[in-house]
């Protein structure tokens, strides 16, 4: 490359990370330290079929009881991150996420093994409204998707890492794998206890006159935010059949978990090789446009697996949807913070992530049902429907979408905003928060890895996920 070039290489990268504030980087550390620990979400199948000796489809089970503490956890956490501040939600979420992981590598009996997944379901799920809301409240409107991708971008990068070196952990000692996530996690809650302040904005005493309080109902009358919510969940089924319709489609074929496994890493390779640059090319472009796209083609990226009659015509599909999941995951959080009133941002991210829960849950019921019923070839045709549909809703729903901060916006007037009594828009500039000897917080931490009967296997983050960090 010649000198011009590096020159420019370094000039964007600069560029892609300049401008954003320091707290939000220690947030970042923080994501990256916490992916770089995943075991259980990554390895819990393998754990109970090949370590423990239980069937697949009790370890399916055990993954359904994960993924059902989530949703129990996503609107109660959503809660505490706007009663008690990002900071205490994301402490106890972390905390309480090191303390269940570390119990269930000790648990033996069946019952015992499922009631702790359960927990450490509801206490890796309980971080993410606190991360998302910390994030909007330290970062700039207009530098909001290039936060959110960079975010997305460590979720990955960490998770890349973490199956390679967990693989060998795993061949030496399972428990040593769950116990090195529990050090990990208390890692990232010290992190966030001594360099995150807490940023949920002061409300002033004017405000507090006011303004009535943004409560779950204030979220559920909010006919434009459900609409998004009600989308997320419909491209959230298409993405998650990367890691439930994907493998079993696969192993139908003839093809063994290490196929699977190739095939499904060029995901995390093109994540971690274009977040980056692509971020830099949506950033400041129709959003509207970006997920309308992304929902196309995500739909029929996983439609062309209907044709896929090999290792390489599979990761060729993977490389179509994962552009989609490149523009859609940062996009579609940049909305989600877009429509969210400022002291409402827990309860709203809330709602969001109890979207993708709900379709961590669905999701593998609806593909082996469409599989053993029909077959695969059914399944990548209603992807396709499911993407056009998406695409289709995000088209009218966002017609008209007043611009950041204005009027109709996020507790504006507008159509499917909540009353401007309940809630205070926000300036494009920056906001004022807390004062900074109150710590902020950090992300997520694995959701649970789901089994639909076929052989397990070591795979990435789902995609399009709010943090990244649900397993596929």
């Amino acid at each position: 490359m010649s000198a011009a070039g590096l020159t420019g290489v370094r000039r964007a990268a600069r560029e892609s990370v300049s401008g954003l504030p320091r707290a939000f980087w220690w947030l970042w550390t923080s994501t990256l330290i916490n992916r770089l620990g995943a075991f259980v979400a990554t390895f819990m199948a393998l754990y109970l079929t090949l370590d423990r000796g239980y069937s697949a489809s009790y370890a399916g089970l055990v993954a359904s009881l994960h993924g059902l503490g989530g949703v129990v956890s996503s609107l109660g956490s959503g809660v505490m991150t706007d009663r008690l501040g990002r900071r205490p939600t994301l402490l106890v979420a972390q905390v309480s996420t090191a303390f269940s992981v570390a119990l269930l590598g000790f648990m033996r009996d069946p019952v015992a093994i499922a009631g702790v997944a359960f927990l450490v379901g509801m206490a890796s799920n309980a971080s993410r409204p606190a991360v998302q809301a910390m994030m909007a409240d330290i970062v700039k409107p207009e530098d909001r998707v290039r936060a959110f991708s960079l975010n997305y971008w460590a979720i990955n990068l960490g998770f890349a890492v973490s199956s390679a070196g967990a693989g060998f952990v795993a061949q030496y000692s399972y428990l040593a794998g769950f116990l090195g996530e529990a050090a990990l996690t208390l890692v990232c809650a010290v992190l966030v206890f001594l360099k995150l302040p807490e940023s949920r904005p002061v409300r002033t005493a004017v405000e507090q006159a006011t303004e009535s309080a943004v409560r779950l109902g204030t979220v559920l009358r909010d006919g434009r935010f459900m609409s998004v919510v009600g989308l997320s969940f419909v491209v959230a089924l298409i993405f998650q059949q990367a890691s439930v319709g994907l493998p079993v489609a696969m192993g139908k074929d003839g093809f063994s978990s290490a196929d699977y496994g190739m095939a499904v890493a060029v995901n995390g390779v093109l994540i971690v090789v274009l977040q980056i640059p692509v971020t830099r090319f949506i950033e400041h472009r129709d959003p509207r446009r970006l997920l309308v796209i992304s929902s196309v083609v995500a739909g029929y990226g996983f439609g062309l697996t209907a044709f896929a009659g090999s290792v390489g015509l599979y990761a060729l599909t993977v490389c179509v949807w994962t552009l989609a999941e490149i523009v859609n995951a940062p996009t579609q959080t940049g909305l989600v913070v877009r429509l969210s009133p400022v002291h409402g941002r827990g309860r709203y991210q809330g709602m969001y992530t109890m979207s993708w829960a709900v379709a961590a849950l669905v999701a593998p019921l609806m593909s082996g049902v469409i599989i053993d019923r029909f077959g695969a070839e059914w399944l990548w045709g209603t992807c396709a429907v499911l993407g056009t549909v998406a695409a289709l809703g995000y088209g009218v729903l966002m017609r008209g979408l007043p611009p950041q901060g204005g009027p109709g916006g996020p507790g504006g007037p507008g159509r499917g905003a909540a009353p401007r009594s309940a809630v205070r828009t926000e300036s494009a500039g920056p906001r004022s928060l807390t004062p900074a000897r109150r710590p902020r917080s950090l992300a997520g931490s694995a959701a649970p890895a789901a089994s639909a009967g076929s052989a397990a296997s070591a795979v990435p983050p789902s995609p399009g996920c709010p943090d990244g960090s649900t397993s596929r």
